[in-house]
């Protein structure tokens, strides 16, 4: 797994909720929106070493009828989500539906902690209007290991869904 995961996920998330959603702006020429669209990032990632040292317990697997343990660390990721648009009430109407959105829940294995959204302002070099946006999210990254230590997968969980 890689962190891109949790930036689709995000991404995803924001398009079932009826916002637009790519991850980050890709290196290809931007195409030109007629609506609104929320750019997803990961600016900041911070939780415990690199290695998933950390017991979290067992868990039973039954396609394969074995214990399995899970290693694992918490997570916070704090997710830049900027919402571009042709015009400021596209922005605005954007920033409603992502703010309805986040309230209600997150996307799966994601807890939001927090959300912001900053000033509708234009930007030249895009020809769109701006507003930035930032989420928190918690989350638990950890490793199933089956016997022997050998771990088999990684995953993103939400917080309490171990």
């Amino acid at each position: 797994m890689t962190l891109d995961v949790i930036r689709e996920r995000m991404a995803a998330f924001l398009r079932q909720a009826g916002l637009d959603a790519v991850c980050a702006w890709p290196e290809a020429a931007r195409t030109r929106r007629r609506a609104a669209v929320a750019a997803v990032s990961l600016r900041e990632l911070q939780g415990g070493p690199g290695g998933f040292q950390d017991y979290l317990g067992e868990r039973y697997n039954r396609e394969s009828g074995r214990w399995e343990e899970l290693y694992g660390k918490k997570a916070q990721a704090r997710l830049g989500l900027d919402l571009y648009a042709p015009t400021a009430a596209g922005v605005q109407k954007a920033a409603d539906t992502l703010s309805e959105a986040l309230r209600r829940d997150g996307p799966e294995g994601l807890r939001v902690a927090e959300f912001s959204c900053g000033e509708t302002e234009y930007d030249r070099e895009a020809d769109l209007y701006r507003c930035a946006a930032e989420v928190l999210c918690e989350a638990y990254l950890y490793a199933v290991a089956e016997e022997g230590g050998a771990f088999l997968d990684f995953e993103v969980r939400g917080k309490g869904s171990v």
